[in-house]
This record gives structure tokens, sequence and C-alpha cells, in this order.
């Protein structure tokens, strides 16, 4: 770690603005046109955290007062034609210092903090000290251009990179082997400021929900496939193939999972310490640790804790219950499994913290009373073993636990006997933790729809079952609930991902999955559809007038969508007018792409063409926009995608040197759209995306690279699919010049 002093000379009209990291100490002009800036930095950084920028840019500027009275400069740099979508970017960046004062007494540590905004980035942004360099996508943003949830996803981003000025920047990591150490504490540090923080855009538990809902799509598979490692890996040939899901989205977990061991005031106490005692340092993780518990000498022992840095693979607790009517008392039976990773067969039992609760008869809270821990709502039961039962007391007869309360550990809760429907319905509907509220409402969704799955691979004329009324009700129950938030309702509405469903099952058949969830999706619209269509005119007008990213207007906006999604299902006309009306005429892009995305996934029908069409001829000219544009159509569960990425491939708006354009389409379709990757019966899409990758690896091999993930999990499917995948795999691996960063990914795919 160095201290930099930065002189930077350049043509003045070609490269108008030059900057660097730090306080700029002097400028001036020189002799032929040039000019100069000098900027010193005296904190002791990495190299990696060096960054010079110079080019044709304006700023959106503002100020920040410190905690100790300091005025701090504010930039925001873009591209002329760009300043007024800045105003959201620069309000989170505040946002972000307030909360690092409130919760991590972290002042900020010089005069100036500036954003550089780039369309061609392949991260999301760079937290390059006191100059971060950020994807456009995270930072430009208007009602007309931008959903609630890119406003949102600005706000995460700019807060993260903000936070990484203590947490990797001032403290940093002593080897790439320690990549979480920063990261996983960054993202929990962002995750917390969404939810709780000034200018926090939606209630906690939704905040909470789509963290799980991403660590479940992206990690868990990860987890559970070649590529899998603990969130400190041992070993890599490539680490730019490291910045993972597993470093960052399980590395915040682990951190989450520290802070409820110790209780919010001691892990603040440990993070303080961990600040101060490492400043200007290169650490490790062991180091974090010690820095918790030596702020902790009372608190839990954490040695066993730190196998969540070396042990990959999710765990599973399969907890079963015995209640004892003539003492009153329930008694959670837990058994834990980690299972065996490459180059780990054996594991040794986690530390994991499970948050259990209790809800009576009634649909009350009924107090956990548990020997050694005082008696309150909610009780974190600290598993240890591979198999412990833990006696609670005072419990009424027909009291249902409450498992895993606001996702206490990330692991996977297996309900010893299967899953019962009608207490999971009862839970959907009373549980007092809003989080297993959801989690009730995602268990039913997926057993309904692995029976649907069942039920077909045993027969494949088989039809599908009719839901049950419990079922029906328990939806309409939590849509009509208006008691509940519409952010939280429009959440639990949402049936559980297909790619989620896949990894529930020992070989996965993606379009029979499609079928079987599309067929709940429709049993419920159909049986809801008064109330849907009564939901979605009340949220209509709730959010009528100007635009608002406030929670209450975000809520509405998300309920009424999914409404409309439900409802299109039915495939009437008369909706998908309404849907095209709305791609014409709607007053926000949140709505505007609701609608867009409804008409895409939909059969040829002229409305989805006009929807397209006139689209992209409104908003051609906003870079953006298009990217948006671009995705929905490659995401499109339709069996014909494949031809239509092939043609957005070669149409004006996409840009293969563009990783923006590659993420929206290549992943688009390969990652996020089972339907039309694994439609055509040769494998046509798998040889088309063997084919892009290795194209894209002479231009950017960490963009092909992630490409290449949508085959390590080829083991899941049928030996025809399997197959190809691997045929592929094998043909890129053996590619003359390939990179690193594919070869990686390729090879340890195969050898699974």
């Amino acid at each position: 770690m160095s201290v930099y002093t930065t002189t930077i000379t350049g043509d003045k009209t070609l490269f108008p603005v030059l900057l660097s990291n730090g306080n700029c100490v002097e400028s001036g002009d020189l002799e032929g046109g040039r000019h100069y800036v000098k900027y010193v930095d005296p904190w002791k950084k990495p190299s990696y955290l060096f960054a010079v920028v110079a080019g044709q840019l304006v700023s959106l500027d503002d100020e920040f007062v410190t905690c100790s009275g300091k005025t701090v400069t504010l930039r925001v740099w873009v591209r002329d034609g760009d300043l007024h979508k800045c105003g959201h970017a620069m309000a989170a960046l505040k946002n972000a210092m307030k909360w690092d004062e409130d919760q991590y007494a972290r002042e900020y540590d010089l005069d100036i903090f500036q954003i550089l905004c780039v369309n061609d980035f392949n991260m999301g942004a760079m937290e390059n000290k006191s100059l971060n360099v950020f994807n456009s996508k995270y930072v430009l943003a208007s009602p007309e251009t931008a959903t609630d949830s890119d406003y949102n996803g600005i706000s995460g981003v700019i807060a993260h990179e903000y936070f990484h000025n203590y947490s990797g920047n001032r403290v940093t990591c002593r080897s790439w082997f320690e990549l979480t150490l920063k990261e996983g504490l960054t993202v929990f540090r962002d995750q917390c400021s969404a939810a709780e923080g000034p200018g926090a855009w939606t209630p906690p538990v939704v905040k909470r929900i789509s963290d799980v809902t991403r660590l479940r799509s992206s990690q868990f598979p990860q987890d559970a496939g070649p590529m899998a490692h603990p969130i400190r890996p041992e070993s890599y040939v490539e680490i730019n193939n490291f910045y993972t899901a597993t470093v960052y989205e399980k590395g915040a977990c682990v951190v989450r999972m520290a802070r409820t061991l110790l209780g919010k005031e001691g892990f603040r106490r440990g993070a303080e310490l961990y600040f101060e005692r490492h400043d200007g340092q290169a650490v490790t993780c062991d180091d974090w640790m010690k820095a918790l518990v030596d702020a902790n000498p009372h608190g839990p022992d954490m040695s066993q804790f730190m196998l969540w840095y070396s042990q990959a693979g999710t765990p599973t607790l399969t907890v079963g219950t015995t209640y004892d009517t003539s003492a009153g008392t329930l008694t959670l039976n837990v058994e834990q499994t980690v299972p065996a990773t490459p180059g780990q067969p054996t594991k040794e039992p986690m530390h994991i913290p499970l948050a259990v609760g209790l809800i009576g008869p009634d649909g009350s809270a009924v107090p956990v009373d548990v020997e050694g821990t005082p008696a309150a709502d909610t009780v974190v039961l600290s598993v240890r073993k591979h198999k412990e039962s833990f006696v609670l007391r005072g419990v009424p007869d027909g009291t249902v636990p409450s498992l895993l309360r606001d996702f206490s550990a990330p692991v996977k809760l297996v309900r010893e006997g299967g899953v019962d429907r009608l207490t999971t319905a009862f839970l959907m509907a009373n549980d007092t933790d809003d989080f297993n509220r959801w989690e009730a409402a995602q268990t039913l969704g997926m057993d309904v729809i692995l029976e649907y799955v069942s039920a077909r691979e045993a027969d494949a004329s088989a039809s599908f079952a009719p839901l049950s009324d419990g079922v029906i009700e328990a939806f309409r129950k939590t849509l009509r609930d208006e008691r509940t938030d519409p952010s939280l309702r429009a959440r639990v509405m949402v049936l559980p991902d297909e790619g989620y469903v896949a990894e529930q099952v020992t070989v996965a058949d993606p379009l029979l999955i499609h079928e079987a969830r599309d067929s709940v999706k429709k049993q419920l619209a159909t049986a809801l559809r008064a109330d849907l269509e009564a939901v979605a005119a009340a949220s209509a007008a709730a959010t009528a007038g100007e635009y608002k990213i406030d929670p209450v207007s975000q809520g509405a906006r998300a309920l009424k969508n999914v409404c409309l999604q439900y409802l299109a299902a039915l495939g009437e006309s008369a909706t998908l007018d309404k849907c095209l009306d709305t791609v014409r005429n709607g007053s926000n892009m949140t709505d505007v792409l609701a609608a867009l995305g409804v008409l895409s996934n939909s059969p040829d029908c002229p409305q989805r063409e006009a929807a397209l069409s006139e689209f992209y001829s409104k908003w051609k000219d906003d870079y953006l926009v298009m990217v948006s544009w671009l995705r929905i159509q490659a995401m499109a569960s339709r069996p014909t995608t494949l031809s239509a990425v092939k043609a957005l491939m070669k149409h004006e708006a996409f840009d293969i040197n563009n990783p923006n354009n590659v993420y929206a389409v290549v992943g688009g379709f390969a990652m996020a759209n089972p339907v039309g990757f694994h439609s055509p019966p040769n494998g046509e899409a798998y040889v088309w995306l063997a084919d892009v990758v290795l194209q894209l690896d002479k231009k950017n091999p960490q963009v092909a690279a992630r490409m290449v993930s949508a085959f390590t999990r080829w083991r899941k499917y049928d030996a025809t699919r399997q197959g190809v995948m691997k045929a592929q795999l094998e043909r890129m691996r053996g590619t003359k010049g390939l990179s690193n960063d594919v070869f990686e990914i390729c090879d340890k795919s195969v050898a699974a």
C-alpha cells in the first residue's frame, strides 16, 4: 500500500477534464494548448484502486457536510446530454455518506468525492479511491427512462462503492483469496443501508426477500455445481472468475450471521474496532473475525463459525417436531448435513444460527422459552452438531413453529414429513415474521409445481390436477389483505422462479417445469380474476399522477403489475390491448416495461409486434432503454426465441463490444430464459452459445467467462442435453488460444 501523488497533462481541447484519486492541489495551463492537474491522495492504498480519467465530460456538483462539519465537494461526471439523469445518483451518494457516519462512525476522509459514468464497463462499478468508475446503468435515471428497479439498483451500487472507502480501501485484502473480506462485508453494508438507511426505497422485509431470491437463484446452484468454492477460496486459475455470488452474496450472509450471533451492538463494536485497528493495512478474514471476538469478550464462541469461510456447499437443516401434551413442551429435532463439493468430500458440522418463533392456534405470537435464553417472540438457536434437539417450554397445543426467520442462515430448510399444505397456508396468513409469510407462499407454490412435474414424469399424458380451494384461498387472502404492505403482497404473489424449481429435482426438464408453473399461474388467475382486477384498479389509482419512487408508490406499482401478469396469463385480447396502450402512453418506464414484458412473452399477436416496433422507434436513441428492449426480447419464454436472439445480434441496437448489450441478449437468453435456451431439441442453442463465447473470448474474456456459467450445471439435465452441453464445453476447452477465464470454467465443469 502506498501514498500517491499524480500529475496528469493533456490537450486542453481533447481532454478538458483530468481526474485522479485524492484532492486536487494544483492545476494550470501549459504551452501548446495543454494543461495539467496535480492530485494528492494522503491515504495509503493498493495499486488496484489507482485511477486516471481524461475526456470531454460535464459534472453535476453538490456538497456534503460531514459529522465534524467538514464540507466535501461531490461531483458526478457524465457525457454532455446526460446531466439531467444524475440527480438520483447524487442523492444516493449523500444518503450513503450519512449512513456510514450513523451506523459505523465512518466520516469521509477527503475534500472531494467523484463518480465517473461510462457505457462500456464489464462490472457494475469500481471503488477506485475517491474516484469511483461506474457503468452508466448504475448512475443515469429519469422517470421516463428508468424503472423502479433501476432506481433501486443505482441506490444500492452507489452505496456499495462508497462503503468500500473503508471496507476495502482504508482496510484492504492481503491477497485475492481474501476477496470476501471486502466484498462480503460491503454487500452486507449496502443491503442494510437499502433496507434501513436514509432514502430506503422498500420495506426491510422486501429488500431481504430480494436478496434471498438472488442468493437462491445464483449462489445456491453455484454451491451445488462444479464451480463450488468456499467464500474464501483456496486456489484459482483466474481471479476474475471468483467475483462470484459465493464470495459476494454468501459472503454477505456470513457477515449477517455474525451480527445475528453477536447482536447489533456487539457487531458494531467489532466493526469499529476492525476499522480502527487495521486502518491502512492489508489484512485477512481472520483479522476481521478476531476484531469481532475481541470486541465481545463475553460473546459466543465463534471458532466453529469460521468453517463458513473454508467449507463450500449449502447446508441442509432437517427439522422434526415432537409435542408433549402433559409437559406443554415442543421439541425441535434438528439434523444438519453439508454436501460434498469438488475437493471437499467430507465436511464438519457448521455453526448455524436458527431463528425460531411460535405461532399459536389463534394466529398470535407465542413467546419462545428455551433453557439458557430469555423468552422472546424470536429466539436464535445455535445449531452446532450433526444432530441435536431443543426443548421449547410453555407451548400451547396446536402451536406451529416458524423456522429460519428472516432467513437467519444460507441453508436449505426441510421439514420432516414433507410439506403440510394446511400448516403452510396457516403460516402464510398468520406468521408474525413477514419473511416467513413470503417463504410459506414459496413453499406452497413449489409443492404444487413439483407435484405437477412428478405426475407428468410418471405419466406423460397426465393432466394437472386442479388447485385445491385451500391453496387458492391462501393466495386470495394475501392478495386482498390491505393491512399488508403492497410490495410484500406483490412478492408473495410471485411463484417460485423456474430455475429455483429446477434445483429441487434430480433431473430437470425445463420445459415441463415451465408448463407446470404456468398451469398454476393460469389457475390462480382464473380463480382470482375479480380480486386481481380490483386490486390492480386500486393500485393504479394509488399511483396516478406524478411519478414517485417512495416505498408506497413502488409497492403499489409492483402489486399492480403482478396483477397484470396474472391477468395476461388468461390470454385475452382486452388485456393485451391494455398493455399496448400502456407501452404507448404510460407515464413511467416501470409500467411501460412491465406491459412490454407481458406482450413480449405472449404468443404472436398484433399487439406484440406493434409494441416492440413502436417502443424501438420512440427510444432508439437512448442507450440504456435500448438495453432493456434487447433484454426483454431475449428473455421471452417462447420456443422460437433463439431465432429472435440471432436477429437481435444483427440489429443496429446491438454491439457485441458493449458488455451491457451482451449481458442483455446473450446472458438474458442463456441464463434467464429456460424455455428459450432449452427448447431446440437438437441442442442448437447450446452450440450457438459456445460459438458466441469463443467469439467474445477474443474480445473480452471476462464477459465470455460469465456466459459459460450457463453450462456449469449440465449434469442437471437429461442424457441428450448433457451430451450436447458437455461436447460444447470440451470444444471450448480445446480451442487454441483460449483465455484462462473461459478455460477454468470449462475445465472444472467437464471434470465435475
